[in-house]
């Protein structure tokens, strides 16, 4: 019996920590939406850190992505930009999810209402 509790704990996924959106802004220019997306992760280096985020409408189809191209393992958290997100009229309200190279999309999706132009 103990070695089946054993095999379990061992063949048990590691789950890290999902990067943390801490605070997002968009802003409406001519060219569409610009949105300033702040990420925490505890990025450990080329295996493993945050490596994108997409804005997403309230059915989560994907409106903008925003691929992060290395780790920032000595820089957390970190902001980073994406512009020309189209919104389609009517929309106030986005929703920004996180993924990691490991670990995949975030099941968290943060909330942002679009200010009104």
């Amino acid at each position: 019996m103990r070695f089946a509790w054993l095999i379990a704990v061992i063949a048990a996924p590691v789950f890290a920590d999902e990067p943390v959106i801490e605070r997002v802004t968009a802003t409406k220019g001519g060219d569409g939406w610009r949105f300033n997306v702040t990420l925490s992760h505890p990025d450990t280096g080329w295996k493993h850190y945050a490596d994108g985020w997409a804005v997403e409408d309230e059915q989560g189809k994907q409106l903008g992505l925003r691929v992060l191209g290395h780790p920032h393992v000595e820089e957390q958290p970190f902001t980073r930009s994406l512009g020309g997100v189209n919104i389609p009229s009517g929309v106030g309200t986005v929703y920004v999810r996180s993924r990691c190279i490991v670990d995949g999309w975030s099941q968290t999706r943060y909330q942002v209402t679009l200010p009104k132009s």
